[in-house]
């Protein structure tokens, strides 16, 4: 899961490349984050970031029915360093566990 929403596969493709990883497994993890889940992630991402820098107050109050594209990025601005911190806080940590799983899959299936 990758904070730069738009560009994380082509991001997966070039760490794959460079490590000379699997890039169809490569490509499977980086596409978890898909148009169904998209959005839990990111919301918890943003909150765990929220919590992180010490944000009580994250969901802004926002007029809906003028909202131009100015006054999107003005109101969610402030969300912009939670949703970075919170979604790379989770990446390590989802890194971290999912390789310890994977090398000990790898060695049980290996005998």
């Amino acid at each position: 899961m990758s904070p730069l929403i738009g560009i994380h596969t082509l991001l997966g493709l070039a760490v794959a490349w460079l490590f000379k990883l699997n890039r169809f497994v490569t490509l499977i993890g980086v596409f978890v984050t898909n148009p169904w889940t998209i959005v839990p992630i990111y919301t918890f991402g943003t909150w765990v970031g929220a919590k992180v820098i010490g944000i009580d107050h994250i969901i802004p109050d926002i007029d809906w029915s003028s909202l131009t594209l100015l006054g999107f990025i003005k109101e969610f601005g402030p969300l912009i360093m939670p949703f970075i911190t919170g979604t790379t806080l989770i990446g390590i940590a989802s890194a971290v566990i999912g390789y310890f799983l994977i090398y000990h899959a790898i060695k049980v299936s290996r005998g």
